[in-house]
């Protein structure tokens, strides 16, 4: 904006506004403006209408009017003008402009700008204003162009402008803005700012003048102001003394009703304000006999005394954070947990076994170069192999290592940049086409890792970067004969701190840190999610999961079914069971009467024949009932056969849903991992097993286990903001029902690894609240699950007792124990693909 504005036009107008007392810099901008829009100085770029067409120009020399002498304009050709005077230098132009407190009308008639003459000349022909890329009204004005460059002219300001982009209202805002400033005080004058007016000549010294007037204007704003208060607030003292008697009368009276006004509107305010008071009192008490429906919000439930005497459990059985794969290093423990989840889930398009987390812990701690761990090396192979395609920038990472120093220029484990960019010159160039085969042990599968992390890393996505890589590709200088310690051992010594011998990255790998084996391989498996073969396996899970959902609702049509079938089948049988138990005593009944007959006198052989009649019948009527009887009892044993036959049918839709819920979990697991649930105070609760290409179930109904274990991750942040909106001190609530060791933060872990514990956890779930009602059901739902694991992986792990430092040994195995027969090392990849 400063190098647009017109240089030859800075001074003066910087001279104008010294010393302005305006109060808005809104009309100190349309004074200027006004003042100055057609008054021009010397070397003044303009732009001069010649003829209807514009022409850029520079102002030569300017004419007063009483020095003009010409009216007329010159012709082009006149390359000087002889007619007239031009302005000597001590002669001042535009001089009255300068002073705003002229009037404009006023300014006009003493110095009229009109009547100014300037010798102009037309600048050479390079882009004028208004014209055009080739088009014929451009090419026809060309020669006329040619003929007016470089010549000089007279002209009047009627006939020149200024290009809009160098001076308009908002330029010249923005340049007055900048130049001047103006202190706090009423009536402050726009004062020039001391650097700027000493390079432009301005005088920074108020003259006298100047300044009378400016605290003449002053005091005018004050006066105004006090005159306006005192006639807002009311007459001064003096003036309320002289008030007549009848005045003060009158004050008196009105003082009194305006005292009445206000008792009034006080008592009225005082009964209002009770009446809210006992509505407020009265709706307490409503909402206090409401009574609260559940389950609600988990942090508004309180344990009673109902509850307390029932023996609920008050408080939550603290997670072990020792007992976490990697002990406290919680960003650790939550890569290897993810890392390990990651290839479980994903191991059929990985083609990858199964393994547990026991077994990917002690391979991600095996720290030694022979016997080699076929575990860790299919992990990497497969991740690898699935890595291209995988769009990637060749070399990328060893720019971003040397834009990195070029920035911050050191040393890493005292190897620099430059020898470490030579290292990683020539090794995995071609990890893509590397055949990585399983027969073959997955052989420099070490040297395919560094090219794959050359081509897809960099310091910013993988910040560990140069110090794994040095790490990978140089070994500490050997042991000398005079050293004290002879043990060969990696572990019998301190981790090394400079290294210096170039070596194969086959050979280092295994001294590498687990917490930096967990990076390499959580990078990867970032890296991974975006390949085509997960994306793939993820939409065909997506598939999957919709044909189950259908296959669900018509398992449960046809249960319900078979239920309603069963229950008709349950009402016919209760309405017509025979009761043969009476039928069989009458019958027998009837007959031990006729045995103990004995023939007798005339008289009842007279009778014979009618009782020989009656005795017919009877017969004939209980064979008909027997026959009934019977024909009920082998409806009942059909209806019993075909109840235990239905009754088979739902057993077996029954155990089809629990296949697709399992088939459900695993394929949900593919598409997202979500927790079990939630407790009160926002805790994850996550059970890993069952998910993905893992199983809850082997082949003979055996229990299969992942983890074996229950994690409990703190809350998130957003969480913890939640919490902190309530009134009640959430914080001293968990301190006193979770305890200090039991309370975890933002981004800890915690694990119960025995079923004992889970059953407090379960125990302490309160089922009225929202997130634990769902928990604990979940916890119901997948127990059948999640205890028989626990069990099973307590009883592997006692089979292959160790003391705990040997287990948890950072670096490496004693050298007397066969690691060759640790479970880990026994682990095959049964799903290899043989070319791969």
């Amino acid at each position: 904006m400063h190098s647009r504005f017109p240089e030859p036009l800075k001074a003066a107008v910087l001279k104008a506004v010294q010393w302005q007392v305006m109060g808005r810099l809104d009309h100190l901008v349309e004074a200027v403006y006004e003042r100055f829009k057609d008054r021009y100085f010397p070397d003044e770029r303009v732009i001069v209408d010649l003829q209807g067409d514009k022409y850029y120009a520079q102002v030569v020399q300017v004419f007063p009017p009483r020095h003009a002498q010409i009216p007329a304009r010159q012709s082009p050709d006149a390359q000087a003008s002889s007619s007239s005077s031009p302005l000597s230098d001590e002669e001042p132009i535009h001089k009255i402009a300068e002073d705003l407190k002229i009037s404009v009308k006023d300014a006009t008639i003493r110095d009229d700008p009109n009547k100014y003459y300037y010798k102009v000349q037309i600048l050479e022909e390079e882009k004028q204003p208004g014209s055009g890329k080739g088009t014929e009204r451009t090419k026809a004005k060309e020669p006329k162009a040619t003929k007016w460059s470089r010549s000089l002219m007279d002209t009047r300001c009627g006939d020149m402008s200024r290009d809009r982009l160098a001076f308009s209202k908002s330029i010249l805002r923005r340049f007055i803005r900048d130049c001047v400033d103006r202190e706090a005080a009423v009536a402050s004058p726009w004062t020039v700012k001391p650097a700027i007016a000493a390079r432009y000549g301005v005088n920074s010294v108020m003259p006298e003048e100047t300044r009378i007037g400016v605290e003449s204007i002053k005091k005018g704003e004050i006066d105004k102001r006090k005159k306006v208060w005192e006639e807002k607030e009311g007459p001064a003292l003096k003036k309320q003394k002289r008030l007549a008697a009848a005045e003060e009368e009158k004050a008196k009276a009105a003082a009194a009703a305006a005292e009445r006004r206000e008792r009034e509107a006080r008592e009225k305010a005082e009964k209002l304000q009770k009446a809210k008071e006992e509505k407020e009192r009265l709706d307490a008490e409503k909402k206090k006999k409401k009574p609260v429906r559940y389950p609600t919000e988990d942090l508004d439930i309180t344990i009673g005394e109902k509850e307390k005497k029932a023996g609920m459990q008050r408080k939550k059985p603290a997670p072990s954070r020792i007992g976490m794969p990697f002990g406290r290093d919680h960003s650790t423990n939550e890569a290897f947990i993810m890392t390990w989840n990651f290839l479980v889930v994903y191991g059929q398009p990985l083609h990858l076994s199964t393994f547990s987390m026991d077994d990917f812990e002690q391979a991600i701690r095996h720290s030694v170069l022979d016997p080699p761990c076929p575990l860790i090396a299919e992990v990497h192979s497969t991740l690898i192999y699935n890595l291209r395609t995988v769009p990637f920038s060749r070399q990328g990472a060893i720019q971003s290592l040397k834009d990195d120093d070029s920035s911050n220029p050191r040393s890493c484990l005292g190897v620099s940049i430059d020898p470490l960019a030579e290292a990683l010159e020539d090794i995995g160039n071609n990890w893509e086409r590397a055949p990585l085969r399983h027969a073959e042990l997955r052989n420099g599968w070490e040297e395919s890792l560094i090219g794959c992390l050359k081509d897809h890393a960099t310091v910013e996505n993988f910040p560990k970067l140069r110090e794994i890589l040095t790490r990978l590709m140089f070994a500490p200088e050997p042991p000398t004969e005079s050293d004290p310690s002879t043990s060969t051992s990696p572990a019998s010594s301190p981790y090394p701190t400079a290294l210096s011998i170039k070596t194969p990255p086959g050979q280092r790998y295994h001294t590498l840190l687990p917490e930096d084996k967990i990076t390499i391989l959580s990078f990867l498996c970032n890296l991974a999610v975006s390949s085509k073969a997960i994306h793939a396996h993820m939409e065909n899970c997506e598939e999957m999961l919709t044909a189950l959902r259908k296959e669900k609702i018509e398992v449960n049509r046809n249960k319900k079914q078979f239920a309603e079938e069963m229950a008709a089948l349950v009402g016919e049988s209760k309405e017509g069971t025979p009761k043969t138990n009476g039928v069989e005593d009458e019958a027998g009944a009837h007959e031990s009467s006729e045995l103990s007959e004995v023939p007798g006198s005339d008289a009842e052989n007279g009778g014979l024949s009618s009782g020989k009649r009656s005795k017919e019948s009877r017969r004939k009527t209980q064979a008909k009932e027997r026959e009934l009887a019977r024909a009920k009892l082998a409806s009942a044993k059909q209806a019993i056969a075909e109840h235990r036959r239905l009754d088979e049918e739902v057993n077996k839709l029954e155990r089809r849903l629990e296949g697709i819920e399992r088939e459900f979990r695993k394929l949900l697991g593919a598409v997202r991992v979500k927790p079990l649930g939630r407790d009160r105070f926002y805790n994850r609760i996550w059970w890993f097993d069952g998910m993905g290409s893992a199983s809850l179930i082997g082949s003979g109904g055996t229990v299969q286990y992942g983890t074996g274990r229950i994690f409990i991750q703190g809350p998130s942040e957003f969480d913890i903001e939640v919490v902190q909106r309530r009134e009640e001190d959430v914080t001293a609530r968990r301190l006193e029902e979770e305890g200090e060791e039991g309370t975890l933060g933002v981004g800890e872990w915690g694990v119960y690894d025995d079923i004992e514990t889970v059953d407090q956890f379960v125990a302490w779930l309160n089922p009225k609240g929202v997130r634990e009602l769902a928990l604990k059901n979940t916890f119901t739902k997948w127990w059948p699950h999640i205890g028989p694991g626990m069990r099973r992986r307590s009883a592997d792990l006692a089979n292959t007792a160790k003391l705990p430092e040997a287990r948890r040994s950072a670096r490496t195995k004693h050298p007397g124990s066969d690691i060759s027969r640790e479970p880990y090392m026994l682990w095959t990849n049964r799903r290899a693909v043989n070319s791969s």
